[in-house]
């Protein structure tokens, strides 16, 4: 792979429409783009869902990460015949590692059976503030151990059925009181107060073999008083790569969200979050925006703003985790398809997470 093309690897791009869009094919085949995630606006039903992503990974060089916001409850991109699943809070409200196992791995059976690869979940936020517009019952709860137990078995669920899990949102976006997706939150927590609550879960997560962490656009005072977590090397350089010991793929959180993009653009933004290291760059909408960011590390590579040892860390890690997780090209399989999408199974699961929210 050419060495330029392989700055491609760094971004996860969105893109509108049922079947591979001019535009995106471009970036997976001129730009060699990592992977796609995927909205509701790209899924009908689940044979069409699989076709899309067989096409996908056709185009592509290099396994594509096929990801998808797939948490179930609030967070949901697939619907009927999919299993429609009630997410976190009913987990947290059982109390059952065995229960969220079993979340997991039904997710996993669902999602890999049409070729996604990839779940931006388990969220591992503390639910600390309970007038968080974005978080609420997204997460398992407040008590920071049971989230760790109850996210670590979901993330096993997962892996262990063949869908990568994603941990969000790295260090914590449980205590804020503003939506990242519209203003740019700020809390005055320091070390002290993140290790007894927000990072027990992703300390938990990490020990217990997460294979890839999502951030928050965040800011802590007390740690980096000018940069949310996504932009901060002291935040993800130095707490979550160093001092916790995470050696896995961290992605960014949309880079179109206004937290990040109203103050410092969506240039600067990728240029910063992998000069902070970040390892994959996720942009979900704007065209103009993918093709700006892009051409942003380009820039920064060539001019040296980012350096060949960043450049050279963050791409191993990412070839790593596809060479030992993304397996042999998706092919759709029908059959497959009919035994683990809507199963009576799954449905069973899912009216017994319901029972605890009813109870």
């Amino acid at each position: 792979m050419e060495r330029m093309r392989q700055l491609g690897q760094f971004f996860l791009f969105g893109f509108d429409g049922l079947e591979p869009n001019p535009h995106i094919l471009r970036m997976i085949e001129e730009r060699g783009i990592g992977g796609v995630i995927l909205f509701s606006r790209n899924i009908r039903d689940p044979q069409q869902t699989a076709r899309l992503i067989e096409s996908l990974q056709d185009a592509s060089e290099t396994p594509l990460f096929i990801g998808i916001d797939e948490e179930g409850g609030p967070v949901s991109r697939l619907r009927p015949p999919f299993t429609a699943y009630p997410g976190n809070r009913a987990v947290g409200l059982s109390g059952s590692p065995e229960l969220a196992y079993g979340f997991g791995r039904a997710l996993a059976q669902e999602l890999s059976a049409v070729g996604i690869n990839l779940d931006f979940a388990p969220v591992l936020d503390v639910d600390t503030h309970r007038d968080n517009p974005v978080i609420g019952t997204r997460a398992f709860g407040d008590d920071p151990e049971e989230v760790a137990a109850l996210g670590c078995a979901l993330i096993r669920g997962l892996q262990e059925n063949g869908v990568l899990a994603c941990g969000k949102h790295f260090p914590g976006h449980g205590d804020t009181a503003l939506d990242s997706h519209h203003d740019l939150p700020r809390l005055p927590h320091d070390k002290a107060r993140l290790r007894g609550i927000e990072l027990v879960p992703f300390a938990r997560a990490i020990a217990a073999g997460v294979e890839t962490l999502m951030t928050a656009h965040v800011v802590y005072t007390g740690i980096d008083p000018d940069r949310p977590a996504t932009l901060s090397p002291r935040l993800i350089q130095g707490l979550l790569r160093e001092e916790l010991g995470f050696n896995g793929v961290v992605f960014s959180d949309d880079l179109e969200m206004k937290a990040v993009a109203t103050p410092w653009g969506i240039e600067q933004s990728c240029v910063l979050a992998l000069q902070a290291g970040v390892d994959i760059l996720i942009v979900c909408h704007d065209p103009v925006a993918q093709e700006k960011g892009l051409h942003a590390v380009r820039r920064a590579v060539e001019t040296g703003d980012l350096t060949r040892d960043q450049i050279e860390a963050a791409l191993g890690r990412v070839l790593d985790l596809k060479r030992r997780r993304l397996g042999k090209p998706f092919k759709a399989d029908p059959a497959v398809i009919r035994k683990h999408v809507g199963s009576e199974a799954h449905g069973k699961l899912a009216a017994r997470m319901a029972s605890y929210l009813e109870a």
